[in-house]
């Protein structure tokens, strides 16, 4: 089976570039600043699929960053994503591609859910206000594969990740996710020969972790079932939630620093907790227990940093 990545320059598409899954071969798209296309142009994007000879499509791009980002940018993250993924979506469905595989983000489901966060629940009500724009820019993503899959009767559907992190991560402290953002304040903070490093909020939220390594494992089951799928399948590490505070106690470990963290309680938190329920990915048979420890996630993403910095996506 031949598979398009789109979004190859990032996290989860340099995890697809690692990972060898026999019976199939990942073909890969970087994104402009790598030299690739961008998807953002509708004449580029079908142009680019009129030369593809694949059987279906992983699309991971995406304009992504963290609280902050959101926050001050929400206009880039509808417009840009937006047209992202209905160039992409359109593309893929005009040239007979029959499978497609999208990714969303637990940050899509309302704000006022239950949890665990069920995929039935994600159109009930709005997102959390600190990223809306992206949140509703993904939930279009659903849409726009079921009218697909009503009109020419193909296999699209959507897989949402809970918070990833891993290798070739974005380290700018502008638009990061929290844990690039815990990664680089501590070592920026070591570097200064500070006795302290602040963080926003309290560290009291929790969350759940994926590294990213352990995404291409999912997608490829997903890809190999016999049978249409069917909606939203959460993806991810749902066997743990744990808190920014300890994950940046972690990092501070893994790191071997003797430094003093602060918690900047007059910056925002964003959502205190978002569990995710993850039973029809186990309805399907597969086994989450394989999934990567934190810890060794993180101790194989701070390895990487030190061996790479300053050459970092987001510091250089």
């Amino acid at each position: 089976m031949k598979v398009l990545v789109t979004g190859g320059s990032g996290l989860v598409g340099t995890a697809f570039k690692s990972c060898n899954i026999p019976g199939i071969e990942w073909v890969i798209m970087d994104g402009p600043t790598s030299g690739g296309i961008d998807l953002c142009d509708r004449k580029k994007t079908f142009e680019y699929f009129s030369k593809l000879n694949v059987d279906a499509v992983v699309h991971t791009a995406a304009k992504v960053g963290g609280i902050e980002a959101n926050i001050n940018n929400p206009i880039d993250f509808f417009s840009i994503n937006s047209r992202i993924n209905i160039n992409v979506l359109d593309a893929a469905s005009h040239f007979g591609i029959k499978r497609c595989i999208s990714f969303l983000s637990t940050c899509v489901y309302p704000n006022n859910s239950e949890f665990p966060l069920e995929e039935k629940e994600i159109h009930l009500g709005h997102p959390h206000n600190s990223n809306f724009a992206y949140a509703y820019s993904k939930r279009m993503l659903d849409i726009h594969s079921r009218a697909i899959n009503k009109q020419k009767q193909f296999n699209y559907f959507c897989v949402s990740p809970n918070n990833l992190y891993g290798i070739n991560d974005n380290f700018d402290l502008s638009n990061s996710h929290v844990i690039p953002a815990l990664i680089r304040k501590m070592h920026d903070a070591k570097l200064s020969g500070d006795s302290e490093v602040k963080l926003w909020g309290t560290g009291t939220p929790l969350r759940e972790f994926t590294f990213a390594n352990d995404i291409p494992k999912i997608v490829a089951f997903l890809l190999k079932q016999d049978y249409p799928i069917k909606g939203i399948i959460n993806i991810g590490n749902t066997i743990e939630e744990i808190s920014i505070n300890k994950v940046a106690r972690l990092i501070r470990d893994i790191f071997g620093y003797k430094i003093q963290i602060v918690w900047d309680m007059e910056k925002p938190n964003g959502q205190l907790r978002k569990p995710s329920s993850s039973e029809k990915l186990k309805i399907l048979g597969y086994n989450l227990n394989s999934v990567t420890r934190i810890e060794d996630g993180l101790s194989q993403t701070i390895e990487w940093f030190l061996k790479e910095y300053p050459n970092i996506r987001g510091v250089v």
